[in-house]
């Protein structure tokens, strides 16, 4: 699967404010932001990110998922503390 097709199916099915998928193989990386995860634990928000990915997952074509979510306002605070190189 390419990210660009994970990153448009996380979108439609969470309404999501942003979403960046990296790959290294069929290995996937998932950073997640989005209302959605407002008052959500990690262990649901982790199930919302594997729900519209089970169909690729069960068919082989992704082999692992690391996911990372946050709420707008933690975004905006992971971006301050941790910017991107």
């Amino acid at each position: 699967m390419q990210t660009q097709q994970i990153e448009q199916l996380l979108q439609e099915q969470l309404q999501l404010a942003e979403v960046y998928v990296s790959a290294e193989g069929n290995h996937y990386a998932v950073t997640a932001v989005g209302e959605c995860f407002d008052g959500v634990s990690r262990v649901k928000q982790q199930q919302m990110i594997y729900a519209p990915l089970m169909g690729a997952i069960a068919d082989g074509s992704i082999h692992a998922v690391s996911i990372k979510t946050f709420t707008p306002s933690q975004w905006r605070r992971e971006k301050l503390l941790n910017p991107p190189v």
